[in-house]
Parts: structure tokens; C-alpha cells; sequence
């Protein structure tokens, strides 16, 4: 049976860190887990006692293909608290996790052979979901001078259809101010390129605070999700804000692609909406995990990397040690028990010389990691 060259896709190689992790504990080595941006904690308390409630009385069948009502009404209530946005709930539309979003953002906004451009180092599914679409990824090279975050200089003379900016940015960390995003916004309008806004890390935080594009205009796609501030990785709800033109366009893709985002999360998602005081707590963890690992990587050799302004990643130029960052990687996996991630996922051109480490788990182990990256460091 043939295959399409569409389904051809790259690997997503933090997965196969992953997998060599998973394998190495099964064999009873203990492994450090600094690759996978995914929370230690779990879903807020509230959250799981809203779903246990309901269990029992509701069969949690279809929900209508936008979202529960209540929830796309939470949502946009949460603009108005967080960025002073008056945002008509018409305009959420819940999704199965942000990858759910992105998938019915592309196919409503381009035709195949459409270019997409996005700064690199960037999220490595933008790139995928683009090419089993049969759509055309355009990789803009950042600059360590504009903290690794396209500035509208970087993408004169580039021809596409659709701009995609992520902030905070993975693997980076870092955010662009109100202005830098108003500036970005405005170019991609004044050209006709449909802007895409990725904030699922939006409420991780360490200094000021995200903006979103939402604050500058009403012509954009909002990608966000319940994965990484709300600590609900595993449950895949997420969701989108669309131009109140486009809502039927979209709604008619989710009904055919996803039918509807998960019942149940949609549920804990909604009651998540008020937890804030535990998710705030998670975030504090987070800021002092993001303190040790900004005082400790520095120390064990590190040095190269520019300091995260939000999410839970530190992406580091490991080019004084490597051009395998892969290798460089799987050796300090084996002999240090650290995983961490090459940053070949996030930049297919100078990856080879880039490691992106997360600090989203607990902080003991951020700090037996960082001993652990220092011996080994150490003993090259």
C-alpha cells in the first residue's frame, strides 16, 4: 500500500529522548527529566473534584463542536482579567489541545503550497502539522541579539501567507514587549499575512507579564491551551480566538475533524478557571526552579543562553562542546542520567549545536540535575 509524501513528517526527537529515558529506568537506572516541557504537578484540586462530581450523574456525551458554553464564556472572561480584553466568548472555540487549534487554524487560513513562516528555534510541530498539510514551512533565522524572536527586519523579502510567533517562545523562554508584537502584528497586516499567535505558555511568567496579541488586534488567531499554566498536559483541551468572521469557517472543520474537544476535560478546564491560587503556587515553584537553574548551568559550563522571561525552558548554545547536539545529548543521557533535548528539534540549521533544558518538574530533582550536569561536565 503506497503512502503519501505528505505523511512524511520529521521525528519529534524530544520524544525519542523520551523513549531512551523510559527505556534506561525500565532497566532500573534513575533518570533526571530536564527534556519534556510538561508540569510535575497535576491538575488543580478544584479541577479533578469538579470532574468527580459530575461522573456519576452526567454520561458526558457530545458537546456542541465550539466548546461548552460556560467555558468558552470562562475563557473569555480570563482576557478580561489578564490582559483587560473585552472578548465576545462567539469568538472561543475549544479545541482538543492546541494541537487541535493548530491543525484547524492552518486549514482554515491557507491552501496547499501556502507558505507559513516562523522564527526559528521554534516549536517543531508548526513545521509537521505544515507539511501533512501540504503546506510550506518557512523558517526565519532569529538573532541572539533580538533574544532568539523574529523582528519584522528578519522577514523583509520574504514572501508567505501566514506568520506564526510564539511568546514566551519554546524552547527560548523568552517574550516579546507590547511593541515588538504591535510591530510584528502590523507588518503581517500591511501585507496581507495572516497572523498566528501561539500563547499556550501565556501565565508563566517571572517579570513582567506576557501580552497578548489580542491587546493590539482583533485580526489574529489566539492559540492557548490548559497544558502548561493550568497543568493539564494529558487532558487535551485548549483553545482558540478567531476574527468573528471566520467562526463559522472553523466551527465547520471541528465539527467534521474532532466532532468536539474531550467532555470531561472541558469539565475540569472549567473549574480549573478558578484555581488560581494553587496554579499560582505551581508558577512560584517554577520561578525558583528557573533561579537555581540560571545560577547552576552557568556553572557546569553552560554559559551560552539567553535568560527565559517566561515558560519553563533554557535553551543553551552547546557550540564550544559539539555539532552534534544529538550525540552530545544521548551521552549525557547515559552517563550523567540527565535528559535533556537537542535542539535539532527546534532549528533543523543550527540546531546541531543547541540543548534546550526544561525545569518544569520538581525542584529536587532540578537540583540533582544540575550536580549531575556538573560532574559530568566536569569530567569531559
Amino acid at each position: 500500500m503506497d503512502r503519501s509524501s505528505r505523511g512524511q513528517v520529521d521525528p519529534f526527537i524530544v520524544m525519542d529522548m523520551v523513549a531512551e529515558a523510559a527505556r534506561l529506568e525500565a532497566a532500573g537506572q534513575r533518570i533526571i527529566h530536564m527534556e519534556v516541557g510538561q508540569p510535575s504537578s497535576p491538575a488543580p484540586a478544584g479541577a479533578i473534584a469538579a470532574l468527580s462530581a459530575r461522573m456519576g450523574a452526567d454520561a458526558m456525551g457530545y458537546t456542541v463542536s465550539l466548546g461548552i458554553p460556560a467555558l468558552r464564556q470562562g475563557i473569555a472572561d480570563l482576557y478580561k482579567r489578564w490582559y483587560g480584553v473585552d472578548l465576545n466568548p462567539d469568538r472561543v472555540i475549544v479545541t482538543a489541545g492546541s494541537s487541535g487549534a493548530f491543525l484547524l487554524a492552518f486549514t482554515a487560513l491557507f491552501d496547499a503550497g501556502d507558505r507559513v513562516a516562523m522564527g526559528e528555534p521554534g516549536y517543531p510541530s508548526y513545521r509537521q502539522i505544515l507539511k501533512a498539510l501540504s503546506l510550506q514551512p518557512v523558517g526565519i533565522a532569529t538573532k541572539s541579539e533580538n533574544r532568539l524572536q523574529p523582528v519584522p527586519a528578519d522577514l523583509e523579502g520574504v514572501a508567505c501567507k501566514g506568520l506564526i510567533v510564539a511568546s514566551p517562545g519554546n524552547p527560548s523562554g523568552t517574550m516579546l514587549s507590547k511593541p515588538a508584537l504591535a510591530d510584528l502584528i502590523g507588518f503581517a497586516h500591511q501585507r496581507g499575512i495572516s497572523f498566528i499567535s501561539d500563547e499556550i505558555y501565556h501565565g508563566l511568567h517571572y517579570g513582567e507579564r506576557a501580552h497578548s496579541a489580542l491587546e493590539i488586534s482583533d485580526d489574529v488567531y489566539v492559540i492557548n491551551s490548559f497544558s502548561k499554566y493550568f497543568s493539564m498536559t494529558g487532558w487535551r483541551v485548549g483553545w482558540m480566538v478567531v476574527p468573528q468572521d471566520h467562526v463559522r469557517t472553523v466551527e465547520r472543520l471541528a465539527q467534521n475533524m474532532f466532532i468536539c474537544a474531550p467532555h470531561p476535560a472541558q469539565v475540569a478546564a472549567l473549574a480549573a478557571l478558578d484555581c488560581i491560587p494553587e496554579l499560582e503556587a505551581n508558577r512560584a515553584i517554577y520561578a525558583e526552579n528557573r533561579r537555581l537553574m540560571l545560577e547552576g548551568l552557568p556553572k557546569a559550563g553552560f554559559a551560552k543562553i539567553a535568560p527565559p522571561d517566561g515558560a519553563f525552558y533554557i535553551y543553551a548554545d552547546v557550540s564550544d562542546f559539539t555539532d552534534d547536539s544529538l550525540s552530545f545529548a544521548m551521552d549525557i543521557l547515559h552517563k550523567a542520567g540527565v535528559a535533556v533535548t537537542p535542539g535539532l528539534d527546534f532549528d533543523p540549521h543550527r540546531g546541531a549545536q543547541t540543548l534546550r533544558f526544561s525545569y518544569a518538574r520538581g525542584t529536587a530533582d532540578i537540583v540533582e540535575g544540575l550536580a549531575r550536569l556538573s560532574a559530568y561536565m566536569a569530567q569531559r
